[in-house]
């Protein structure tokens, strides 16, 4: 058994195809990014000055900006968070993937969401949600991002991208690296132009950390049904507090996971442009033209990058409903969301910077229950 690749068999018109991708994204060593998990200081004065520089604003105080101030006082809400600590109830640990060449897990993510690719694991699920999530009655509980993408889509994020420079380099002893302060770098999107000042022009974040112009990220948004829906309390970090929020140990034996747990996944490749503007990422993926437009459902695992094709997630089975498409999005588009998520009741600080990329799930371990849109 193979664990160094994984093999993606790939419908191209007819025919099947086969092809044979490295677990590290296209290379034999593993890319890393340097990460200072510091979001920047918002709302000084300075900022304010350089701010009222920028936009030319000496002499015309009439003139329209295409910026607003925001409030950023702290949350009203005194209560209790209901959903604190709910991880450590469901605190399953990872497990070994294969014991002896035998199965030791249910299916798992990310894997390939090339349109025409069958995973080789018969998931024993009920399926994937197929509905929308909110028909199906889940909330977005969370949202954070990983560097590069988890998920594969020949063509569109595969091991044939690229991207910026920035503080990346290679590991050739990964297991020695203090791993808390790099993110490992996943697969990239092809829209990348070294030549085009949109993709490489310095964007000033003022509440995202560690996010560069140019870089392919791929978002997450955990839904649930028994998160604290419709409430102050909606938006859980980490994740699985949101998730788990109104479950008991009890309970959650008899729960379908599949049919109650999902997430939307969605890849950018950031620029410096207003024209690609979009106010509203905290909620959920974007379906707006051929944005969402082209999804693969299935059902797979939580991820990150304690996961890999030997060490699995006990988290599972889960719905995923993952954008094939890579799309370009502004770098104000992902700030203004870290605003959004720094003016939540909850403490999501920990989810302003990209995470580390799972290697690429292999075909064994990839369920059978695709389902294209």
């Amino acid at each position: 058994m193979m664990k160094s690749f994984a093999f993606l068999s790939l419908c191209a018109s007819a025919d099947a195809a086969t092809e044979q991708v490295s677990a590290d994204g296209g290379g034999v060593e593993t890319s890393y990014q340097k990460l200072t998990r510091a979001a920047p200081e918002a709302g000084t004065c300075k900022n304010l000055k350089d701010v009222y520089k920028e936009q030319s604003c000496c002499g015309s105080p009439n003139k329209v900006t295409n910026l607003q101030l925001v409030p950023m006082n702290a949350h009203k809400s005194q209560t209790s968070n209901p959903c604190a600590g709910q991880k450590n109830i469901f605190d399953w640990d990872n497990k070994p993937c294969f014991i002896d060449d035998a199965l030791n897990a249910m299916e798992q993510a990310g894997g390939n969401v090339t349109r025409g690719y069958v995973g080789g694991l018969d998931s024993q699920s009920s399926g994937p949600i197929e509905t929308t999530y909110f028909a199906a009655k889940l909330c977005p509980v969370n949202v954070h991002w990983h560097l590069g993408t988890e998920h594969y889509s020949l063509g569109e994020y595969d091991e044939d991208g690229h991207g910026p420079n920035f503080a990346i380099y290679t590991e050739h002893a990964a297991h020695d690296r203090r791993l808390a302060d790099v993110a490992r770098l996943g697969f990239r999107c092809h829209h990348y132009d070294a030549d085009d000042p949109k993709f490489t022009r310095e964007y000033t974040w003022h509440h995202c950390a560690d996010m560069h112009v140019g870089e392919t990220y791929e978002i997450h948004w955990p839904h649930s049904t028994v998160g604290a829906c419709n409430t102050p309390d909606q938006y859980q970090t980490p994740f699985y507090d949101g998730v788990f929020c109104h479950l008991t140990l009890e309970a959650a034996a008899t729960v379908d996971t599949a049919k109650n747990v999902g997430v939307q996944a969605q890849v950018f490749t950031i620029v410096n442009d207003e024209e690609y503007y979009y106010p509203d990422l905290m909620r959920g993926m974007i379906v707006d033209g051929d944005y969402g437009s082209d999804l693969s459902k299935y059902t797979g695992s939580t991820t990150g990058t304690s996961r890999n094709n030997a060490v699995c997630s006990s988290y599972s089975p889960i719905t995923w409903q993952v954008d094939r498409k890579c799309h370009l999005i502004s770098a104000s588009s992902f700030d203004k969301m870290c605003a959004d998520m720094k003016s939540q009741k909850a403490d999501m600080t920990h989810d302003l910077y990209p995470h580390g990329a799972r290697t690429l799930v292999e075909h064994s371990l990839t369920a059978n229950n695709q389902v294209d849109r």
